[in-house]
């Protein structure tokens, strides 16, 4: 016999943000408890509004399966005297296992024979161990918590108002606070009522007979297609933003899509300010005709009926008006100054108490975006577009509008520098610089763009680490974590090569140069903490692996090459990719690896010298021929040609080893050999850390 199980917890409106991973955690521990308790079940169907997380069990079995396990106690030379009879130590044992010595049976481990007695435990039935779920809502965590009334510290996301809990037809008892569990759901706050459940499985019928769909992707797709038939009815079409789409089917629990409309005068503010007004303010999805232009109307989903429909429409258009009001009178009044009105303004603003204002990290990364872009290869006209977008790329954040809606930070730079007669290249650079703004959002799709978003980010880093402000464990309040990351997806998607933190010497010299650098303290800071910087870039670098399944090894010889550059590292990984299953790739390593080891007591060296006429045999002779010939050529070759340069001294490495005897007692010439050794050992760095690598 099987059985359903309902769980409800009842509450006030959870933040919609909340609802969907609050769900998803209750499924998942309710999955976890019921698999450490060894109850099988069928699957578990999850339901959740703004104001309940559910789930119903289906199939639970009757009990918990009978178990019999073996219990190992002493060793029997503790168990037994010397006459044989039972000790002290094996009678508690028994004692504790609620068996009697008569159960006892020997087993020997590793030649010693041990006491063992086979521990009977009957499962029990399955309200038993129902009961528990009581701390499944208890472990459950939010990002916010609150607590309610004042004899208790219980926290939660928000109030718990009722709890159901039903095995088939039966309540199942148990109290948390001053509730207990019952079968009294529900209804729609405004529609609805009280529903006494008959049974678990009746759940959700029931409420949808009191004005709530609790099946979250039910009301999703009831709610999507509602704004498809505004859509066709008036002939509109309507991008339905998945994230908005989420987020309201998350406020509401009867869901009832309208379509209201605003002035046509709004629609000379930007598309992007009346769409951030509607999605972002008002969360309403926006319009626009079949040929894709903005029109003047916003479909809406109401948490109720049709009843005085009306009535809603026009209290959210009033609510829409207002926005757009201040939106038309702060787009008017930006327009009112030029551009250098506002760069002025930056003088002012602040980058950070610690590093400086927003103008003096304007100028830095003017500097820095001039050497990475000729680094790049940017044309004479491209380095000059730049130049000007990092002298006023920042102006947007002192205008009205982005103080109003600060979310079209960089979207407004761009639509005020082509208002006021900037190079489209200019403005497009001044929107791009922010890009990406998520993990994997849109990259600058402009060189101009990519380079100024680049020295933006690492001077934010830069400054940063020297400021002593470095991201510790999930604290990074600057989001330096995602400004690296952004950096690693530009510089790959570009192919550019661009060792910053090896560049960083160049930046600090020409900010230097041009009076452009940082406080005393922090200048010295900037160069004490390049390590920390290549080893944070490293690790991001690393994070773009692990999100394609990388072996860990590749990446790790990767990212541990002796190189700043991003996209060496990643060609580097692809190489050893590339040669994984070659039948000599094994050999190649080892030789190369041991020729690693031995030089490690002088790798840290500046310089190698090595002395011909102190060789003893023609393998030292041939290897350092061999190792000069690739030298010559190695950093303008592809990582490609450098492994199979690499690879080409295996035979030779192996017969200076056969040959040759590195650690001799005479120093001069022990030292000369470290050396050439140390030679080889930096051109195979500069491909990896083959240490790292598991051949087999």
């Amino acid at each position: 016999m099987t059985h359903d199980f309902l769980l409800e917890i009842g509450l006030e409106e959870i933040p919609a943000h909340v609802v969907t991973p609050s769900i998803n955690q209750l499924v998942e521990r309710t999955t976890a408890f019921l698999t450490e308790q060894r109850m099988t079940f069928t699957e578990i169907t999850p339901f959740s509004t703004p104001r309940r997380l559910a789930v119903l069990v289906s199939g639970l079995a009757d009990q918990q399966p009978d178990i019999d396990e073996e219990v190992k106690g002493p060793a029997k030379k503790i168990a037994q005297d010397d006459d044989g009879q039972w000790t002290k130590a094996a009678q508690g044992f028994v004692r504790g296992q609620g068996a009697t010595t008569d159960d006892i049976t020997f087993k020997s481990i590793k030649g010693e024979d041990y006491v063992f007695v086979t521990k009977h435990e009957s499962g029990a039935p399955v309200a038993e161990v129902l009961a528990g779920m009581k701390d499944v809502i208890t472990a459950m965590t939010f990002p916010t918590m609150m607590k309610w009334g004042h004899s208790h510290k219980f926290q939660y996301v928000r109030p718990i108002r009722w709890l159901v809990a039903l095995l088939d037809e039966q309540v199942l008892p148990f109290d948390l606070l001053n509730l207990t569990t019952g079968r009294t759901t529900q209804g729609h706050r405004f529609l609805g009522h009280e529903v006494e459940l008959t049974q678990a499985t009746d759940y959700e019928n029931a409420l949808a007979d009191v004005f709530v769909i609790a099946d979250a992707a039910k009301r999703k797709q009831q709610i999507r297609e509602q704004i498809q038939q505004l859509a066709m009815t008036h002939e509109w079409t309507v991008a339905v933003d998945e994230n908005l789409l989420e987020e309201v089917n998350n406020l509401v629990e009867w869901p009832t899509a309208f379509a209201g409309q605003f002035a046509e005068k709004y629609l000379t503010i930007p598309d992007e300010v009346l769409i951030t007004s509607m999605r972002d303010h008002q969360r309403f999805f926006h319009v626009q005709s079949q040929s894709g232009q903005l029109l003047p109307n916003f479909v809406s989903v109401r948490n109720g009926n049709t009843n005085y429909l009306d009535n809603v429409i026009a209290g959210n258009e009033k609510v829409l008006t207002a926005r757009l009001e201040d939106a038309m009178f702060f787009y008017q009044e930006d327009q009112k100054h030029e551009i250098d009105f506002y760069v002025q303004k930056l003088a002012g603003v602040s980058f950070h108490d610690k590093i400086g204002s927003m103008t003096e990290h304007m100028k830095r990364v003017g500097i820095m975006a001039q050497l990475i872009g000729r680094r790049v290869g940017l044309t004479e006209t491209e380095l000059a577009d730049l130049q000007r977008a990092s002298d006023i790329y920042k102006f947007d954040l002192v205008t009205g509008m982005v103080g109003e809606f600060a979310e079209l930070q960089g979207v407004m730079g761009e639509k005020y520098a082509l208002l006021f007669g900037e190079r489209p290249a200019v403005a497009q650079a001044i929107r791009e610089h922010y890009e990406p703004v998520s993990a994997e959002g849109q990259l600058p799709q402009s060189n101009v763009g990519a380079v100024l978003a680049i020295a933006d980010k690492f001077d934010s880093i830069m400054t940063f680490f020297a400021a002593q402000m470095i991201p510790n464990g999930s604290n990074d309040p600057y989001a330096l974590r995602r400004q690296a990351f952004g950096i690693v997806r530009i510089l790959h998607d570009r192919g550019w090569h661009v060792p910053l933190v090896k560049m960083s010497r160049e930046f600090e010299a020409a900010l230097t140069q041009q009076h452009a650098q940082l406080s005393p303290e922090l200048m010295a800071n900037l160069a004490d903490g390049r390590t920390k910087i290549q080893q944070f870039m490293q690790d991001r670098v690393r994070q773009w692996f692990s999100n394609r399944n990388i072996r860990h090894d590749i990446v790790e010889a990767a990212t541990n090459a002796d190189t700043s550059d991003v996209e060496t590292m990643m060609d580097d990984a692809a190489v050893l990719l590339n040669h994984l299953q070659d039948g000599d790739f094994k050999d190649v390593v080892e030789a190369l690896n041991r020729v690693t080891r031995l030089a490690q007591s002088v790798i840290k060296q500046t310089d190698f010298p090595v002395d011909p006429s102190l060789f003893e045999n023609d393998a030292e002779q041939h290897l350092y021929d061999a190792v000069n010939d690739i030298s010559g050529h190695f950093d303008q070759q592809s990582r490609e040609d450098n492994y199979q340069s690499l690879a080409q001294l295996r035979p030779l490495i192996n017969a200076y080893f056969e040959a040759t005897m590195v650690m001799v007692d005479d120093a001069a010439v022990r030292q000369n050999r470290l050396n050439q050794l140390a030679r080889l050992t930096k051109l195979t760095l500069q491909l990896g850390d083959l240490n790292q690598l598991v051949v087999k």
